[in-house]
């Protein structure tokens, strides 16, 4: 009696670990590649203006070293870190040597995390406002490599180094198409500042934040640089031509790219019989736009026939409209059918508000994916089940196994059962 509960358990056991194994089938593990260090510069203002005390009772020059320590006792290793300042060095009155002072406190590179500290603790409010500047030689700082950059940029306060406008410097920073994102903290801002700021942030698609407490900057500095951390997918920087015989051929990737206002871009993606071609893309309206506006996505032939479109439409509610597209070609018995380009062409019905500049363009975003069409039995759209089909079919073989051991353990019991 006992020699057979233990071979039943023993046969329960085996079946288990069959189970498991088929339906998490074990799969060999991806050589780990070192991904490319990422990059944050923290651009401090320092100017005369963060004396004031008004953060927790304390000056937001204190508010902000505290943020800082706090942050470089917590940077995660692979970070590569810089501080920049803006305002930190120029006493006097003189507008164009108080509008070129900005300086690099700390290197960006492998932190060390005292000599971080002693610099900030030098810092005194001093001078003006050279935002535009600091960015521009932020974005210099963090020049070269593939990781992902980022700039984290303090202020309390409005540029004052104009015409050189600091969302104007964003935006070309933005169309360099060097995957650059600038985020924004506004220290107790007023309306002019917090406007400013934001659209810093949204020409890179970057965030901003109001801070008023000290431990708010804290949290919000070390969550951006922890996000500098996370693998992202970069896109690739494109340029669409205007015409379809001159469109750059992409693969299955995300590409980035500035189309100016009522243009069409044109790009060129090479499909094979028995593939589909699946494409969306976005533009964002990164300044102010007049209402009604539309994007449009075609994938015509290289002969000018259209194949397939998307479309939509928007009416100032929304930063960003998007759409996309299918196009199914249709397999060949010829196995030596070669591809053939499909054009791709994006146009966009944006107006510039009145006084609002039309250069650089807007961003655009395309993603493009080549996969095998529905027709093949490698395709797992045609199980409708994404990729776990195969989950599917262990279930279902699980299932069979589990039914036939069960049957055969109640007959087993039911039969030393009678012999009891």
């Amino acid at each position: 009696m006992i020699r057979r509960q233990r071979l039943a358990a023993g046969v329960c056991a085996l079946l288990a670990t069959l189970t498991a194994g088929l339906a998490f089938p074990t799969t060999a593990v991806a050589d780990e590649t070192e991904q490319a260090a990422p990059k944050v510069e923290l651009v401090l203002d320092v100017s005369g203006s963060m004396r004031a005390r008004d953060i927790d009772g304390g000056s937001r020059m204190a508010a902000a070293k505290q943020a800082f320590n706090e942050v470089l006792d917590a940077t995660p290793k692979e970070v590569r870190l810089g501080i920049r300042t803006l305002g930190a060095n120029y006493r006097g009155n003189d507008r164009k040597e108080g509008c070129k002072d900005t300086a690099q406190l700390y290197p960006v590179g492998p932190l060390d995390r005292t000599e971080a500290k002693t610099a900030v603790a030098t810092l005194t409010p001093t001078g003006w406002t050279p935002i535009g500047p600091a960015l521009l030689k932020a974005a210099d700082d963090l020049n070269g490599g593939d990781g992902t950059r980022r700039i984290v940029l303090i202020s309390d306060g409005e540029d004052t180094c104009q015409p050189l406008d600091p969302c104007e410097v964003a935006r070309e920073i933005a169309a360099k198409g060097i995957g650059l994102t600038i985020d924004t903290l506004g220290l107790v801002p007023d309306a002019k500042t917090r406007d400013q700021l934001s659209c810093i942030a949204d020409a890179t698609g970057g965030t901003y934040t109001d801070v008023r407490h000290k431990e708010e900057l804290s949290d919000r500095v070390g969550q951006l640089v922890d996000r500098a951390a996370d693998p992202v997918v970069t896109p690739v920087a494109t340029e669409g031509a205007a015409e379809c015989a001159k469109a750059p051929s992409l693969k299955s990737g995300l590409y980035t790219d500035r189309e100016e206002f009522g243009q069409e871009r044109w790009y060129k993606v090479d499909v094979k019989p028995g593939q589909e071609l699946r494409a969306s893309v976005s533009v964002a309206d990164d300044r102010a736009v007049n209402p009604d506006y539309g994007v449009l996505l075609r994938a015509v032939t290289a002969q000018g026939r259209e194949i397939v479109r998307g479309e939509a439409a928007g009416n100032g509610r929304t930063d960003a409209i998007s759409t996309g597209l299918r196009y199914p070609k249709a397999d060949s018995d010829d196995d030596s059918a070669t591809a053939e380009p499909v054009c791709l062409q994006v146009t966009n019905s944006f107006s510039a508000a009145a006084g609002v500049k039309t250069s650089p363009g807007l961003p655009l975003e395309l993603t493009v994916d080549v996969v095998d069409g529905p027709d093949k039995a490698s395709d797992v759209a045609s199980f409708g089940l994404g990729r776990g089909w195969w989950l599917l079919g262990a279930l279902v073989l699980a299932g069979f196994l589990a039914g036939l051991l069960w049957g055969w353990l109640s007959r087993w019991r039911v039969a030393v059962w009678r012999t009891n």
